[in-house]
């Protein structure tokens, strides 16, 4: 039995308790009002850090001004060639002559004081859009990390899954540590779900489709109205959530069972259960993936998202499977788990980054190529704007574990895969930003508390709830019609 030491408990309070605090100090220092706005641009713009940023936003909107200047100049020019054509002498022409120079007076008065009144309205709405980006800082943040950890263990329940279904010899010496991993998911999920509610009650706007404002004066979201509307939406996540969590809970039931049984009907059951379970999570992801990361951006689509999302966060699983283990067996349990299993842990390590880098460069290369507007937005602005974690992130989750893990010898060594791990999932991590902050705050992010404090709190979470539950059962089934060749297991 494993016992889960005091100082790993005490960090996983420390966490979440610094985690909870930054969280606090990101929502109370988020601006409340306009002119909480406009004392934060005046602040960055006189640090010099808002200027470009200010330059950007005013000459991309005086197309208008341009115009309505050019036609006072021609207006202007029309009348001193009036004024300069008409002889002084005739009092008629002179009376007409006033008129019409007051007449267009007043016209270039109209035009000046409808000018002004648009420029106002569009500085209002300016503030207005930078009010909600900051606002939803801390909510992106928050999003963001609970959406990240909650997906990687899904991903360790679909690795577990599979490895039933396919009757996997090598690795029901790891089940264990799988189903630890997984306990996660329904608490992950009840947090989730409730950030799911609150959006739904209008508490942030990270979904603009979910203001009846936006939907009435956009005609594409307006379109896509029966599918993206808050009723339907959370019927779906309360289905996918509850239908993930049900799997967890029964398919470790089972597992437990067939420790004490004399037969294989426990196994069998769970065979069965794991193959309905993976043809309810390849319509469940690709949908989840639409409604909760692509929908964020809902004038943009890409067939191959839901495959790339999946990569994303498979890939994630797998490694935190490999660094539980090893740490697990730096504690003298898993006594079964050899060199042989944690080379094949690497090897999916490696696969999934190479998998998912083709999805990476098979979307992107696609769209770019095609530049089609509406799809190549997305790119620009993740380029233009987040340059750095965007190409980061391909040095950090293709990269950095093709130069590492290429070599069959370092899937064998502790600390090189514990390095490649950390960096893996640092990388998918900022991967999951690139894709949920463009459309939420847009050029106002960066790594900040609200960043940090998130991803602490729901490590120490995650931390505290894995461990517990690996406190609770023996770490190996020994029931398992496998389990002698995976004990056994050499490569």
């Amino acid at each position: 039995m494993y016992t889960f030491s005091s100082k790993l408990k005490t960090l996983s309070f420390i966490l979440m308790a610094v985690g909870i605090l930054g969280i606090g100090y990101g929502f109370l220092t988020a601006p409340k009002d306009i002119q909480d706005v406009e004392k934060f641009l005046a602040a960055e713009s006189h640090g010099g850090h808002g200027e470009a940023k200010h330059e950007t936003t005013t000459s991309a909107a005086p197309s208008h001004e341009v115009a309505a200047s050019h036609g006072e100049a021609v207006e202007e020019k029309k009348v001193e060639e009036s004024h300069g054509a008409v002889a002084p002498t005739d009092d008629t022409t002179k009376v007409a002559e006033a008129a019409h120079a007051e007449t267009v007076q007043s016209k270039a008065a109209v035009k000046k004081e409808g000018h002004e009144v648009s420029e106002e309205a569009e500085h209002m709405e300016h503030l207005n859009h930078v009010l909600h980006q900051l606002q939803n800082k801390p909510w992106s943040a928050l999003y963001v990390a609970c959406i990240f950890f909650m997906l990687v263990s899904l991903g360790v329940l679909v690795f577990y899954a599979i490895q039933q279904v396919a009757q996997a010899g090598w690795s029901p010496v790891l089940f264990r540590v799988m189903q630890g991993i997984t306990a996660y998911l329904p608490v992950g999920s009840v947090i989730f779900f409730v950030i799911l509610i609150l959006c739904g009650l209008h508490l942030n706007h990270l979904f603009i489709w979910l203001d009846p404002e936006v939907v009435a004066n956009d005609k594409l979201i307006a379109n896509k109205a029966g599918y993206l509307n808050f009723p339907f939406w959370i019927i779906r996540a309360a289905i996918f959530l509850t239908g993930w969590s049900l799997y967890q809970y029964f398919s470790r039931k089972n597992c437990l069972a067939q420790d004490e049984a004399n037969d294989d009907l426990n196994y069998k059951k769970n065979f069965k259960l794991s193959a309905m379970f993976l043809v309810f999570f390849i319509v469940s992801e690709s949908i989840m993936s639409w409604d909760w990361i692509m929908s964020i951006d809902p004038h943009w689509f890409s067939t191959l998202f839901g495959w790339y999302v999946f990569s994303s966060f498979f890939v994630s699983s797998i490694t935190t499977i490999a660094l539980v283990t090893l740490y697990l067996k730096s504690k003298g349990v898993l006594e079964y788990v050899n060199t042989s299993h944690i080379h094949d842990l690497a090897k999916f390590m490696f696969g999934f980054s190479v998998f998912w880098t083709y999805l990476w460069f098979s979307q992107y290369m696609l769209i770019w190529y095609a530049n089609i507007p509406e799809e190549v937005t997305y790119f620009i602005t993740r380029i233009e704007l987040y340059n750095l974690p965007f190409f980061g992130a391909v040095v950090m989750n293709f990269v950095f574990p093709l130069l590492i893990l290429i070599n069959t010898d370092f899937k064998r060594i502790t600390w090189v895969l514990v390095m490649a791990g950390v960096v893996i999932l640092a990388g998918h991590y900022i991967d999951f930003f690139n894709m949920i902050m463009p459309g939420t705050v847009g050029d106002r992010w960066f790594i900040g508390i609200s960043e940090i404090a998130s991803v602490l709190f729901f490590l120490g979470l995650f931390i505290y709830v894995v461990f517990t539950a690996l406190t609770k059962v023996p770490l190996l089934p020994k029931r398992n019609p496998f389990i002698e060749e995976s004990k056994h297991f050499h490569y």
